[in-house]
């Protein structure tokens, strides 16, 4: 994940933003993963952090086993800035960080936020990808067949 965090520029200017749990979901879990990886990116690659700068406004029900558009109604409206964030935000290259992309909907859902706040350019990394069973072929995984709908358009808008 360095790796492709130093791919997307200059490590000082970028600002790391791990994707907020909601305070329920953070209080049963007793931490955020996302926030533990944007912190062990920071203190490899020199990269600014902010934890703070996205909340979770919305408890939301778990995405597993959920279809694409049942997704993306579930987080609609789940992420909001902080309260004197947006200066934070204006003109950034914010770099989201979480732990699993599966459909994308979470991370668009935060995108969507810090677009309207300002942020000159939002990407996204992420620990893992969720490959999809139809791209699957017995223990073969066919790259060439993957569409990742995280495209830079679709995040940069």
């Amino acid at each position: 994940m360095a790796r492709q965090l130093g791919a997307l520029g200059d490590a000082n200017e970028v600002l790391l933003v791990p994707l907020p749990l909601h305070r329920w979901r953070l209080w049963s879990r007793g931490f955020n993963q996302a926030a533990l990886v944007a912190d062990e990116l920071a203190r490899v690659s020199g990269a600014p952090r902010d934890h703070h700068l996205l909340l979770r406004v919305k408890s939301t029900a778990s995405l597993r086993g959920k279809g694409r558009r049942e997704r993306e109604k579930i987080v609609a409206g789940a992420f909001a800035l902080a309260e004197g964030a947006k200066e934070r935000v204006a003109a950034r290259h914010i770099v989201l960080i979480d732990d699993v992309h599966a459909s994308g909907a979470t991370l668009r859902a935060a995108a969507k936020v810090l677009r309207r706040s300002g942020a000159a350019r939002i990407s996204a990394l992420t620990w893992a990808r969720v490959v999809p069973e139809a791209l699957m072929t017995s223990n073969i995984f066919d790259f060439a067949s993957l569409d990742s709908d995280m495209s830079d358009q679709m995040m940069t808008g």
